[in-house]
């Protein structure tokens, strides 16, 4: 049987979450905590952070045991558990949301001999290192589906905060889709929160409202394929497959795998072979792949899609080959010219197809 029990720290709750009955996790089982930002459900950014845990645990057995706090602001809240996790005992502690980099960096000075990884982030040290996944890879993938059956021309996007993480896949899916339909429209609007059902739900409807029948996000809850459903218009999923809140309106999702990389990072921890990394990871490296499409989408486009992908995972195209010109009308990648990881780490703009403009900083 499953065993699950609270506990509580001096700084808080923390949830030790073991699939194995305590009594057989090893004595000196290094222990690993998972802070996340929004509630675990069954869909989603967290969600999938946590099926990496349970696959973690599934790996290395009584090596390891696991835990996590869940729904964790990005703030001095987020420091606490961060902490609380390294005070008590942990040796490893993934923080997997941006907003955490800075309290990650400071804890992390604190405590030299725990080792902490940051997910999106672009901050490390010496015991402290970052990893993301190349998202706009399965965004440029949506973008195509998008812009050979949209109708109305106008894709809507519910996105949560202007960072380069977020304008990468909204310009991934711009680029995809005026690949094959030039007349390609995206229409942006800002939550302002990784995870807030309701401004999701309102995002979505106030986008069918203005003509997009094609949907997605860079949020965390299923509301926006559940609008879409609801309306019935199409939409992508992101982070998991969300296929069941929205059989009719889900196409596909870009969906996220960590399982491999937790696995590879807490056994080179406990081997001592461990050292700071930043991490960035694509279909080439299966830590992003596309949920299956729905019957709804052309034969062509499929084949057109499975082709894209097989190349995306040979390494032999990249959705930001030139030429990129900016809303602006400038140029800023030449005909034929790939960017690089440092200038896409960097993006702050938003490419032409995008009618909505960026917020002022």
């Amino acid at each position: 049987m499953l065993d699950r029990r609270n506990f509580v720290l001096s700084a808080g709750a923390l949830v030790l979450a073991s699939t194995l009955p305590l009594a057989a996790v090893a004595q000196d089982a290094a222990k690993i905590g998972f802070v996340y930002v929004s509630p675990i459900g069954d869909a989603g950014w967290t969600f999938q952070h946590d099926e990496a845990r349970k696959e973690l645990e599934a790996s290395l057995g009584t090596k390891i045991e696991t835990r996590y706090v869940e729904n964790v602001t990005e703030g001095a809240d987020a420091e606490r558990v961060i902490r609380e996790f390294a005070a008590s005992g942990s040796k490893i502690v993934f923080a997997t949301s941006f907003g955490y980099m800075n309290y990650v960096e400071r804890v992390a000075k604190q405590f030299p001999n725990v080792t902490f990884m940051h997910a999106t982030g672009y901050k490390s040290g010496k015991n402290f290192g970052n990893y993301n996944a190349r998202f706009y890879e399965g965004r440029y993938l949506n973008g195509v589906i998008a812009g050979k059956m949209s109708k109305s021309n106008i894709i809507g996007y519910v996105a949560a905060f202007p960072i380069p993480e977020v304008l990468q896949g909204i310009n991934a899916l711009t680029l995809g889709a005026r690949s094959v339909n030039p007349n390609i429209e995206v229409r942006v609007i800002w939550t302002n929160s990784w995870y807030d059902p309701g401004k999701e739900r309102e995002a979505a409807m106030t986008l069918i409202s203005q003509g997009a029948d094609m949907l997605t996000q860079h949020t965390d809850s299923t509301a926006v394929v559940q609008a879409a459903e609801e309306r019935g218009v199409h939409a992508f999923g992101y982070h998991s497959d969300m296929s069941k809140y929205g059989p009719k309106a889900h196409l596909t999702a870009t969906t996220h795998h960590w399982g491999d990389f937790y696995i590879k990072t807490v056994s080179e921890v406990l081997a001592g072979t461990w050292k700071p990394e930043n991490v960035w990871g694509g279909f080439k490296e299966d830590m992003i792949r596309l949920a299956p499409l729905n019957p709804a989408v052309p034969g062509d486009v499929k084949t057109m899609v499975e082709e894209l992908s097989a190349k995306l995972k040979a390494g032999t195209f990249h959705p930001f080959t030139g030429p990129v010109v900016d809303q602006a009308g400038t140029e800023r990648l030449a005909a034929g010219a790939v960017i690089d990881d440092a200038t896409l780490g960097k993006m702050d703009y938003f490419v032409q197809g995008v009618a909505s403009r960026l917020p002022s900083k």
